[in-house]
């Protein structure tokens, strides 16, 4: 989360509107490394929420990235997805 913190309030304020497309945005952002270093982690938590909150594209994103990473990377996305969901 240092990285979203850290990446300014330009991203805060992405998450904060709870857009399934902007947090599908946020997902490609971290994916491309796009103003920030490429963090697949967090790539795929926000591709997870999007797609939770219905955007089909995240879904697919995300299971393009989920091929890539390993079991332990997608399992702490997938931790920090449901941490991020139960306080928002």
């Amino acid at each position: 989360m240092a990285r979203f913190d850290m990446a300014g309030t330009h991203y805060a304020e992405m998450a904060a509107a709870d857009s399934a497309e902007a947090l599908f945005e946020l997902g490609l952002i971290y994916a491309t490394g796009r103003n920030c270093d490429p963090d697949v982690v967090s790539a795929h938590k926000w591709f997870n929420i999007a797609a939770f909150r219905g955007y089909e594209a995240a879904k697919m994103q995300r299971e393009e990235l989920a091929a890539e990473m390993s079991r332990e990377e997608i399992a702490a996305a997938q931790r920090a997805a449901r941490e991020w969901l139960t306080t928002h």
